[in-house]
Protein backbone atom coordinates (compact mmCIF):
# COMPACT_ATOMS: atom_id res chain seq x y z
CA UNK A 1 0.00 0.00 0.00
CA UNK A 2 0.94 3.40 -0.98
CA UNK A 3 1.71 5.51 2.42
CA UNK A 4 0.18 9.13 2.89
CA UNK A 5 2.21 10.74 5.50
CA UNK A 6 -1.61 11.79 7.22
CA UNK A 7 -3.10 11.16 10.44
CA UNK A 8 -6.42 9.12 11.09
CA UNK A 9 -9.08 10.70 12.59
CA UNK A 10 -11.73 8.24 12.84
CA UNK A 11 -12.38 7.22 9.39
CA UNK A 12 -10.98 9.84 7.64
CA UNK A 13 -7.40 11.08 6.77
CA UNK A 14 -6.15 14.34 7.51
CA UNK A 15 -3.02 16.33 6.97
CA UNK A 16 -3.77 20.29 8.37
CA UNK A 17 -0.01 19.91 10.43
CA UNK A 18 2.49 22.08 9.04
CA UNK A 19 5.15 20.19 10.64
CA UNK A 20 6.44 17.57 8.46
CA UNK A 21 9.05 15.06 9.36
CA UNK A 22 10.37 11.68 7.98
CA UNK A 23 11.73 8.12 9.46
CA UNK A 24 14.72 7.25 9.25
CA UNK A 25 16.90 3.89 8.30
CA UNK A 26 19.02 3.38 11.08
CA UNK A 27 21.45 1.06 9.57
CA UNK A 28 22.58 3.79 7.16
CA UNK A 29 20.67 6.93 8.18
CA UNK A 30 18.94 7.53 4.77
CA UNK A 31 15.60 9.69 4.69
CA UNK A 32 12.39 7.61 4.17
CA UNK A 33 9.40 8.58 2.13
CA UNK A 34 6.99 9.71 2.34
CA UNK A 35 7.32 12.88 4.74
CA UNK A 36 4.69 12.85 7.62
CA UNK A 37 2.56 15.45 9.21
CA UNK A 38 2.67 15.94 12.96
CA UNK A 39 -0.74 16.50 14.14
CA UNK A 40 -2.27 19.93 14.79
CA UNK A 41 -4.26 20.28 18.09
CA UNK A 42 -7.19 20.87 16.39
CA UNK A 43 -6.95 17.38 14.36
CA UNK A 44 -6.09 16.01 18.24
CA UNK A 45 -8.97 16.97 19.67
CA UNK A 46 -10.77 16.13 16.28
CA UNK A 47 -9.94 12.35 17.25
CA UNK A 48 -10.61 12.77 20.77
CA UNK A 49 -14.03 13.92 20.09
CA UNK A 50 -14.87 10.90 17.52
CA UNK A 51 -13.66 9.14 20.50
CA UNK A 52 -15.82 10.33 22.85
CA UNK A 53 -19.26 10.06 20.21
CA UNK A 54 -18.29 6.49 19.46
CA UNK A 55 -17.53 5.03 23.00
CA UNK A 56 -21.34 5.88 23.88
CA UNK A 57 -22.03 3.27 21.27
CA UNK A 58 -19.09 0.80 21.11
CA UNK A 59 -19.26 0.29 25.42
CA UNK A 60 -22.74 -1.29 24.74
CA UNK A 61 -21.22 -3.45 22.04
CA UNK A 62 -21.47 -7.31 23.13
CA UNK A 63 -18.66 -9.59 23.37
CA UNK A 64 -19.54 -11.08 20.45
CA UNK A 65 -19.23 -7.82 18.64
CA UNK A 66 -15.91 -7.03 20.07
CA UNK A 67 -14.18 -10.12 19.64
CA UNK A 68 -15.16 -10.22 15.64
CA UNK A 69 -13.63 -6.61 15.78
CA UNK A 70 -10.57 -7.80 16.92
CA UNK A 71 -10.61 -11.25 15.14
CA UNK A 72 -10.63 -8.43 11.95
CA UNK A 73 -7.77 -6.87 12.93
CA UNK A 74 -5.73 -9.74 13.12
CA UNK A 75 -6.81 -10.82 9.84
CA UNK A 76 -6.08 -7.07 8.01
CA UNK A 77 -2.63 -6.79 9.78
CA UNK A 78 -1.90 -10.73 8.14
CA UNK A 79 -3.21 -9.26 4.42
CA UNK A 80 -0.34 -6.43 4.70
CA UNK A 81 1.48 -9.58 3.89
CA UNK A 82 5.27 -8.66 2.71
CA UNK A 83 4.72 -4.99 2.39
CA UNK A 84 4.46 -4.37 6.02
CA UNK A 85 7.30 -5.87 7.24
CA UNK A 86 9.80 -4.60 4.33
CA UNK A 87 8.90 -1.01 5.63
CA UNK A 88 9.29 -2.01 8.72
CA UNK A 89 12.46 -3.40 8.45
CA UNK A 90 13.33 0.10 6.70
CA UNK A 91 12.36 2.11 9.31
CA UNK A 92 13.76 -0.40 12.48
CA UNK A 93 16.88 -1.88 11.14
CA UNK A 94 15.26 -5.28 12.49
CA UNK A 95 15.51 -8.33 10.80
CA UNK A 96 12.92 -10.19 8.82
CA UNK A 97 12.50 -13.34 10.73
CA UNK A 98 12.14 -11.15 14.00
CA UNK A 99 9.18 -8.92 12.37
CA UNK A 100 7.82 -11.90 11.13
CA UNK A 101 7.69 -13.45 14.54
CA UNK A 102 6.62 -10.21 16.07
CA UNK A 103 3.88 -10.15 13.62
CA UNK A 104 2.77 -13.37 14.80
CA UNK A 105 2.85 -12.84 18.53
CA UNK A 106 0.56 -9.59 17.37
CA UNK A 107 -1.78 -11.44 15.87
CA UNK A 108 -1.82 -14.33 18.36
CA UNK A 109 -2.40 -11.71 21.18
CA UNK A 110 -5.60 -10.14 19.15
CA UNK A 111 -7.37 -13.62 19.02
CA UNK A 112 -6.70 -14.65 22.36
CA UNK A 113 -8.61 -11.32 23.51
CA UNK A 114 -11.33 -12.23 21.02
CA UNK A 115 -11.57 -16.00 22.40
CA UNK A 116 -11.55 -14.42 25.94
CA UNK A 117 -14.05 -12.20 25.18
CA UNK A 118 -16.60 -14.55 23.46
CA UNK A 119 -16.12 -16.69 27.15
CA UNK A 120 -17.13 -13.19 28.73
CA UNK A 121 -16.62 -14.15 32.87
CA UNK A 122 -13.77 -10.88 32.57
CA UNK A 123 -16.68 -8.87 33.51
CA UNK A 124 -16.21 -10.70 37.32
CA UNK A 125 -19.85 -10.37 37.38
CA UNK A 126 -21.33 -10.42 41.29
CA UNK A 127 -24.40 -10.93 42.38
CA UNK A 128 -25.89 -10.51 46.27
CA UNK A 129 -29.56 -11.18 45.80
CA UNK A 130 -32.17 -9.15 48.50
CA UNK A 131 -32.69 -10.63 51.57
CA UNK A 132 -36.45 -8.76 53.21
CA UNK A 133 -36.28 -11.09 55.88
CA UNK A 134 -33.61 -10.30 57.39
CA UNK A 135 -33.27 -7.14 59.86
CA UNK A 136 -32.48 -4.75 59.04
CA UNK A 137 -33.72 -5.94 55.62
CA UNK A 138 -31.14 -6.66 52.80
CA UNK A 139 -31.32 -5.33 49.36
CA UNK A 140 -30.35 -6.34 45.56
CA UNK A 141 -26.99 -5.31 44.93
CA UNK A 142 -24.99 -6.40 41.59
CA UNK A 143 -21.87 -5.46 40.57
CA UNK A 144 -19.96 -5.76 37.42
CA UNK A 145 -16.80 -4.20 35.58
CA UNK A 146 -17.52 -1.47 32.82
CA UNK A 147 -15.15 0.34 30.18
CA UNK A 148 -13.72 3.53 31.49
CA UNK A 149 -13.71 5.59 28.40
CA UNK A 150 -12.11 6.91 25.65
CA UNK A 151 -7.52 5.99 26.44
CA UNK A 152 -4.60 7.13 24.72
CA UNK A 153 -2.33 4.43 23.85
CA UNK A 154 1.31 5.33 23.18
CA UNK A 155 3.35 3.09 21.22
CA UNK A 156 6.96 1.37 21.99
CA UNK A 157 9.79 2.25 19.96
CA UNK A 158 11.65 -1.56 20.22
CA UNK A 159 8.38 -3.78 19.14
CA UNK A 160 7.02 -1.92 16.26
CA UNK A 161 4.19 -3.87 16.16
CA UNK A 162 3.76 -6.30 19.22
CA UNK A 163 3.85 -2.89 21.39
CA UNK A 164 2.49 -0.50 19.08
CA UNK A 165 -0.52 -0.06 17.43
CA UNK A 166 -2.57 -2.97 17.66
CA UNK A 167 -0.33 -3.85 20.55
CA UNK A 168 -1.01 -5.09 24.08
CA UNK A 169 -2.69 -1.75 25.16
CA UNK A 170 -4.43 -0.74 22.28
CA UNK A 171 -5.86 -4.57 22.07
CA UNK A 172 -6.90 -4.59 26.18
CA UNK A 173 -8.53 -1.10 25.66
CA UNK A 174 -10.30 -2.35 22.96
CA UNK A 175 -11.41 -5.53 24.47
CA UNK A 176 -12.71 -4.04 27.19
CA UNK A 177 -15.00 -1.53 25.52
CA UNK A 178 -12.99 1.84 25.75
CA UNK A 179 -12.15 3.85 22.19
CA UNK A 180 -8.51 4.71 21.32
CA UNK A 181 -6.77 7.63 20.30
CA UNK A 182 -3.47 6.19 19.43
CA UNK A 183 -0.11 8.17 19.34
CA UNK A 184 2.27 6.68 16.75
CA UNK A 185 6.09 6.15 17.44
CA UNK A 186 7.99 8.52 15.44
CA UNK A 187 10.68 6.29 14.64
CA UNK A 188 8.31 3.99 12.61
CA UNK A 189 5.57 5.93 11.10
CA UNK A 190 4.76 3.83 8.05
CA UNK A 191 4.10 1.26 10.05
CA UNK A 192 2.29 2.51 12.61
CA UNK A 193 0.31 4.41 9.29
CA UNK A 194 -0.33 0.57 7.59
CA UNK A 195 -1.36 -1.26 11.09
CA UNK A 196 -3.79 1.90 11.71
CA UNK A 197 -5.40 1.66 8.42
CA UNK A 198 -5.58 -1.61 9.06
CA UNK A 199 -7.56 -1.51 12.38
CA UNK A 200 -9.78 1.41 10.42
CA UNK A 201 -10.89 -1.18 8.04
CA UNK A 202 -11.48 -4.25 10.44
CA UNK A 203 -13.67 -1.98 12.42
CA UNK A 204 -15.68 -0.71 8.87
CA UNK A 205 -15.77 -4.36 7.98
CA UNK A 206 -17.57 -5.70 11.66
CA UNK A 207 -19.83 -2.14 11.95
CA UNK A 208 -17.45 -0.32 14.41
CA UNK A 209 -18.68 3.33 15.31
CA UNK A 210 -16.46 5.82 13.36
CA UNK A 211 -14.10 6.91 15.99
CA UNK A 212 -13.62 3.81 18.26
CA UNK A 213 -9.46 4.23 16.64
CA UNK A 214 -8.05 7.04 15.40
CA UNK A 215 -4.41 7.72 15.36
CA UNK A 216 -1.97 10.73 15.44
CA UNK A 217 1.91 11.25 14.25
CA UNK A 218 3.90 13.33 15.60
CA UNK A 219 7.83 14.05 16.51
CA UNK A 220 7.84 16.59 19.35
CA UNK A 221 6.43 15.59 22.66
CA UNK A 222 3.37 18.52 22.15
CA UNK A 223 1.45 15.81 20.41
CA UNK A 224 1.13 13.57 23.09
CA UNK A 225 0.86 15.73 25.58
CA UNK A 226 -2.13 16.96 24.38
CA UNK A 227 -3.48 13.71 24.35
CA UNK A 228 -2.80 13.04 27.98
CA UNK A 229 -4.18 16.45 29.06
CA UNK A 230 -7.62 16.22 26.96
CA UNK A 231 -10.35 16.50 29.86
CA UNK A 232 -11.97 13.61 27.79
CA UNK A 233 -9.43 10.87 28.12
CA UNK A 234 -9.60 8.64 30.81
CA UNK A 235 -6.43 6.58 31.06
CA UNK A 236 -2.79 6.51 28.99
CA UNK A 237 -0.85 3.39 28.10
CA UNK A 238 2.55 3.77 27.42
CA UNK A 239 5.44 1.55 26.85
CA UNK A 240 8.91 3.26 26.85
CA UNK A 241 11.67 5.31 29.03
CA UNK A 242 11.42 6.31 32.84
CA UNK A 243 11.99 9.79 31.55
CA UNK A 244 9.19 9.64 28.90
CA UNK A 245 6.37 7.42 31.31
CA UNK A 246 7.15 9.64 34.23
CA UNK A 247 6.52 12.98 32.46
CA UNK A 248 3.45 11.68 31.36
CA UNK A 249 1.97 10.25 34.62
CA UNK A 250 2.76 13.93 36.12
CA UNK A 251 0.91 15.82 33.27
CA UNK A 252 -1.56 12.92 33.62
CA UNK A 253 -1.90 13.34 37.99
CA UNK A 254 -1.81 17.60 37.73
CA UNK A 255 -5.19 17.59 35.56
CA UNK A 256 -7.70 18.94 37.17
CA UNK A 257 -9.52 15.45 37.22
CA UNK A 258 -6.32 13.06 37.60
CA UNK A 259 -6.10 9.88 35.25
CA UNK A 260 -4.60 6.36 35.81
CA UNK A 261 -1.11 6.10 33.52
CA UNK A 262 -0.33 2.84 33.11
CA UNK A 263 3.30 3.34 32.14
CA UNK A 264 5.80 0.50 31.59
CA UNK A 265 9.48 1.82 31.95
CA UNK A 266 11.80 -0.13 31.80
CA UNK A 267 14.21 -1.96 34.36
CA UNK A 268 17.26 -3.99 34.87
CA UNK A 269 15.85 -7.54 35.39
CA UNK A 270 18.74 -8.57 38.06
CA UNK A 271 20.14 -12.05 37.93
CA UNK A 272 21.16 -13.92 40.91
CA UNK A 273 23.51 -16.90 39.79
CA UNK A 274 23.60 -18.83 43.49
CA UNK A 275 26.24 -21.16 44.16
CA UNK A 276 25.03 -24.70 43.50
CA UNK A 277 24.03 -23.57 40.14
CA UNK A 278 27.21 -21.41 39.45
CA UNK A 279 29.76 -24.75 40.42
CA UNK A 280 27.29 -27.35 38.37
CA UNK A 281 27.04 -25.11 35.38
CA UNK A 282 29.04 -21.44 35.17
CA UNK A 283 29.99 -22.00 31.74
CA UNK A 284 26.51 -22.61 30.11
CA UNK A 285 24.82 -19.76 32.15
CA UNK A 286 27.49 -17.90 30.98
CA UNK A 287 26.77 -18.61 27.36
CA UNK A 288 22.85 -18.71 27.58
CA UNK A 289 22.98 -15.03 29.64
CA UNK A 290 25.39 -13.70 27.27
CA UNK A 291 22.74 -14.51 24.37
CA UNK A 292 20.31 -12.88 26.84
CA UNK A 293 21.82 -9.80 26.81
CA UNK A 294 22.41 -8.77 23.20
CA UNK A 295 19.02 -10.22 21.81
CA UNK A 296 17.41 -7.57 19.93
CA UNK A 297 20.95 -5.71 20.13
CA UNK A 298 20.01 -5.26 24.19
CA UNK A 299 16.53 -3.16 23.24
CA UNK A 300 14.41 -5.12 25.51
CA UNK A 301 12.72 -3.65 28.64
CA UNK A 302 13.54 -7.27 30.50
CA UNK A 303 17.19 -7.19 28.98
CA UNK A 304 19.38 -8.28 32.32
CA UNK A 305 20.92 -5.64 33.09
CA UNK A 306 22.44 -6.91 36.48
CA UNK A 307 24.41 -10.25 37.29
CA UNK A 308 24.92 -10.67 41.12
CA UNK A 309 27.33 -13.92 42.47
CA UNK A 310 29.09 -14.60 45.27
CA UNK A 311 32.68 -13.38 44.49
CA UNK A 312 34.07 -17.06 46.00
CA UNK A 313 32.06 -19.51 43.79
CA UNK A 314 32.42 -17.74 40.46
CA UNK A 315 35.64 -19.20 39.47
CA UNK A 316 35.73 -18.34 35.74
CA UNK A 317 32.20 -17.72 34.86
CA UNK A 318 33.44 -13.55 34.02
CA UNK A 319 35.61 -14.83 31.99
CA UNK A 320 33.50 -17.11 29.89
CA UNK A 321 31.23 -14.19 30.10
CA UNK A 322 33.24 -12.04 28.47
CA UNK A 323 34.14 -14.56 25.72
CA UNK A 324 30.58 -14.81 24.76
CA UNK A 325 29.52 -11.70 24.48
CA UNK A 326 33.04 -11.01 22.50
CA UNK A 327 31.38 -13.42 19.96
CA UNK A 328 28.36 -11.43 19.41
CA UNK A 329 28.72 -9.39 16.59
CA UNK A 330 27.18 -5.88 17.22
CA UNK A 331 23.82 -4.77 15.90
CA UNK A 332 21.79 -1.78 14.49
CA UNK A 333 19.88 -0.37 17.20
CA UNK A 334 16.67 1.16 16.48
CA UNK A 335 17.07 4.71 16.37
CA UNK A 336 20.32 7.51 16.62
CA UNK A 337 18.73 8.83 19.76
CA UNK A 338 18.88 5.49 21.12
CA UNK A 339 22.20 5.12 20.51
CA UNK A 340 23.54 7.80 21.68
CA UNK A 341 21.83 7.49 24.50
CA UNK A 342 23.27 3.84 24.98
CA UNK A 343 27.09 5.17 24.05
CA UNK A 344 26.29 8.24 27.02
CA UNK A 345 25.17 5.39 29.70
CA UNK A 346 28.18 2.72 28.89
CA UNK A 347 30.73 5.99 29.05
CA UNK A 348 29.02 6.98 32.33
CA UNK A 349 29.67 3.44 33.74
CA UNK A 350 33.12 3.59 32.37
CA UNK A 351 33.70 6.37 34.64
CA UNK A 352 31.66 4.92 37.75
CA UNK A 353 34.25 4.57 41.14
CA UNK A 354 34.12 0.92 41.66
CA UNK A 355 33.49 -0.18 38.27
CA UNK A 356 35.84 -2.11 35.69
CA UNK A 357 35.37 -2.28 31.99
CA UNK A 358 35.88 -6.40 31.27
CA UNK A 359 34.62 -6.04 27.61
CA UNK A 360 34.06 -3.55 24.83
CA UNK A 361 33.05 -4.93 21.55
CA UNK A 362 33.89 -3.24 18.47
CA UNK A 363 31.74 -1.39 15.97
CA UNK A 364 31.63 -0.51 12.54
CA UNK A 365 31.93 3.67 12.09
CA UNK A 366 28.37 4.28 10.24
CA UNK A 367 25.07 3.50 11.38
CA UNK A 368 23.59 3.08 14.66
CA UNK A 369 26.08 -0.31 16.18
CA UNK A 370 26.04 -0.83 19.29
CA UNK A 371 28.94 -2.86 20.95
CA UNK A 372 28.64 -5.13 23.98
CA UNK A 373 30.00 -4.15 26.77
CA UNK A 374 30.47 -6.20 30.78
CA UNK A 375 30.96 -3.73 33.50
CA UNK A 376 32.03 -5.51 37.13
CA UNK A 377 31.71 -4.18 40.44
CA UNK A 378 31.47 -5.30 43.55
CA UNK A 379 28.44 -6.06 46.18
CA UNK A 380 30.39 -2.84 48.56
CA UNK A 381 30.26 -0.38 45.45
CA UNK A 382 26.85 -1.42 44.61
CA UNK A 383 25.73 -0.84 47.88
CA UNK A 384 26.97 2.52 48.01
CA UNK A 385 25.88 3.96 44.68
CA UNK A 386 22.37 3.85 43.81
CA UNK A 387 22.76 4.68 40.30
CA UNK A 388 24.56 1.10 38.97
CA UNK A 389 21.06 0.12 39.08
CA UNK A 390 20.00 2.32 36.78
CA UNK A 391 19.09 0.98 33.29
CA UNK A 392 21.14 1.44 29.97
CA UNK A 393 19.41 0.46 27.72
CA UNK A 394 21.59 -1.77 24.91
CA UNK A 395 23.48 -4.68 25.22
CA UNK A 396 25.45 -4.41 28.52
CA UNK A 397 25.63 -5.60 31.85
CA UNK A 398 26.96 -5.35 34.79
CA UNK A 399 28.75 -8.39 37.07
CA UNK A 400 28.53 -7.64 40.59
CA UNK A 401 30.51 -9.72 43.07
CA UNK A 402 29.18 -10.43 46.02
CA UNK A 403 31.14 -11.23 49.60
CA UNK A 404 28.59 -13.34 51.04
CA UNK A 405 24.28 -14.50 51.05
CA UNK A 406 24.51 -11.63 54.26
CA UNK A 407 25.67 -9.06 51.60
CA UNK A 408 23.18 -10.46 48.76
CA UNK A 409 20.38 -10.56 50.35
CA UNK A 410 20.92 -7.13 51.68
CA UNK A 411 21.42 -5.73 48.20
CA UNK A 412 18.12 -8.01 47.27
CA UNK A 413 16.18 -5.99 50.09
CA UNK A 414 17.57 -2.74 48.75
CA UNK A 415 16.61 -3.09 45.12
CA UNK A 416 14.31 -0.98 43.51
CA UNK A 417 11.15 -2.15 41.27
CA UNK A 418 12.02 -4.11 38.18
CA UNK A 419 10.09 -5.53 35.60
CA UNK A 420 11.80 -9.40 36.17
CA UNK A 421 13.72 -11.50 38.41
CA UNK A 422 15.95 -14.71 37.63
CA UNK A 423 17.72 -17.14 40.16
CA UNK A 424 19.57 -19.88 38.44
CA UNK A 425 19.67 -22.07 41.56
CA UNK A 426 19.64 -26.16 42.50
CA UNK A 427 17.01 -27.58 45.15
CA UNK A 428 19.57 -26.93 47.71
CA UNK A 429 20.05 -22.91 46.08
CA UNK A 430 16.66 -22.88 46.71
CA UNK A 431 16.23 -24.07 50.62
CA UNK A 432 19.49 -22.13 51.56
CA UNK A 433 18.25 -19.03 49.93
CA UNK A 434 14.25 -19.17 50.61
CA UNK A 435 14.60 -15.78 52.17
CA UNK A 436 15.90 -14.06 48.57
CA UNK A 437 12.93 -15.91 47.04
CA UNK A 438 10.55 -13.63 49.47
CA UNK A 439 12.39 -10.41 49.08
CA UNK A 440 12.37 -10.77 45.24
CA UNK A 441 8.95 -11.38 45.74
CA UNK A 442 8.06 -7.67 46.67
CA UNK A 443 10.73 -6.36 44.08
CA UNK A 444 9.52 -7.45 40.59
CA UNK A 445 6.30 -8.32 38.48
CA UNK A 446 7.97 -11.68 37.30
CA UNK A 447 10.46 -14.43 38.37
CA UNK A 448 12.17 -16.47 36.54
CA UNK A 449 13.91 -19.92 37.78
CA UNK A 450 16.67 -21.29 35.57
CA UNK A 451 15.66 -19.53 32.76
CA UNK A 452 16.74 -15.52 31.02
CA UNK A 453 13.81 -12.56 31.15
CA UNK A 454 13.90 -11.87 27.51
CA UNK A 455 11.07 -13.21 25.80
CA UNK A 456 7.56 -12.10 26.88
CA UNK A 457 4.99 -15.13 26.24
CA UNK A 458 1.52 -13.79 25.73
CA UNK A 459 -0.20 -16.09 28.14
CA UNK A 460 -3.41 -15.54 30.58
CA UNK A 461 -1.28 -15.94 33.44
CA UNK A 462 1.85 -13.65 32.19
CA UNK A 463 2.80 -10.63 34.37
CA UNK A 464 4.61 -8.18 32.20
CA UNK A 465 4.58 -4.94 34.70
CA UNK A 466 6.47 -4.76 38.32
CA UNK A 467 6.80 -2.22 41.34
CA UNK A 468 8.34 1.49 40.16
CA UNK A 469 9.80 2.60 38.45
CA UNK A 470 9.85 -0.73 36.78
CA UNK A 471 5.79 0.59 36.03
CA UNK A 472 3.67 3.66 37.41
CA UNK A 473 1.68 0.80 38.92
CA UNK A 474 2.56 -2.65 40.10
CA UNK A 475 -1.25 -3.88 40.09
CA UNK A 476 -1.74 -4.25 36.63
CA UNK A 477 0.29 -6.32 33.77
CA UNK A 478 0.95 -4.60 30.16
CA UNK A 479 0.82 -8.53 28.17
CA UNK A 480 -1.96 -11.32 28.97
CA UNK A 481 -5.62 -11.13 29.04
CA UNK A 482 -5.56 -9.80 32.59
CA UNK A 483 -4.45 -6.32 31.46
CA UNK A 484 -8.02 -5.64 30.43
CA UNK A 485 -8.76 -4.70 33.83
CA UNK A 486 -6.52 -1.24 33.54
CA UNK A 487 -9.25 -0.04 31.22
CA UNK A 488 -11.87 -1.44 32.74
CA UNK A 489 -13.49 0.01 36.48
CA UNK A 490 -16.47 -1.83 38.66
CA UNK A 491 -20.18 -0.43 38.57
CA UNK A 492 -22.80 -1.50 41.16
CA UNK A 493 -26.25 -1.68 40.58
CA UNK A 494 -28.69 -1.77 43.52
CA UNK A 495 -32.43 -2.89 43.21
CA UNK A 496 -32.67 -2.69 39.59
CA UNK A 497 -35.43 -4.44 37.85
CA UNK A 498 -34.26 -7.39 35.68
CA UNK A 499 -35.62 -5.38 32.34
CA UNK A 500 -32.60 -2.82 33.23
CA UNK A 501 -29.52 -5.00 34.37
CA UNK A 502 -26.52 -5.86 32.01
CA UNK A 503 -26.97 -9.08 30.79
CA UNK A 504 -24.09 -10.24 32.25
CA UNK A 505 -26.00 -9.50 35.93
CA UNK A 506 -29.04 -10.85 35.26
CA UNK A 507 -30.73 -13.95 36.78
CA UNK A 508 -31.36 -16.23 33.63
CA UNK A 509 -27.39 -15.63 32.88
CA UNK A 510 -28.27 -15.61 29.52
CA UNK A 511 -24.49 -14.91 28.66
CA UNK A 512 -23.91 -18.22 30.74
CA UNK A 513 -20.95 -16.46 32.68
CA UNK A 514 -19.22 -17.76 35.86
CA UNK A 515 -20.37 -15.24 38.29
CA UNK A 516 -19.94 -15.04 42.07
CA UNK A 517 -23.73 -15.60 43.60
CA UNK A 518 -23.69 -14.77 47.17
CA UNK A 519 -20.47 -15.63 47.71
CA UNK A 520 -20.07 -19.00 45.42
CA UNK A 521 -18.83 -18.95 41.92
CA UNK A 522 -20.98 -20.22 40.16
CA UNK A 523 -22.79 -20.76 35.83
Amino acid sequence: MGLSGKNIIGNSLSAEGKIIFYAENPANGSKLQPGFHEASEKEIWMAIEKAVTAFQQYRKMSGKQKSDFLDAIADEIISLGDDLIARCMEETGLPEARLKGERGRTVTQLKMFATYLREGSWVEARIDTADPARTPPKTDIRSMLKALGPVGVFGASNFPLAFSVAGGDTTSALAAGCTVVFKAHAAHPGTCEMVGSAIVKAAKKTGMPEGTFSMVQGKSTAVGLAVVRHPRIKAIGFTGSYRGGKALFDVANSRPVPIPVYAEMGSTNPVFILPGAMGERQQAIAKDLAASVTLGVGQFCTNPGLVFYEKEEQTNFVHAFSRSLEDVAPGVMLTAYIQEAYQAGVEKLTKTKGVRTLLQGRTPENGCYAPAYLFQSTGEAFLQDHSLEEEVFGPSTLAVAVDDKAQLLLIANRLGGHLTATLHATERDLQEYADLVAILEQKVGRLILNGYPTGVEVTHAMVHGGPYPATTDSRSTSVGTDAIKRFARPVCYQNFPQSLLPDELKDENPLVLWRMVNGKWEK
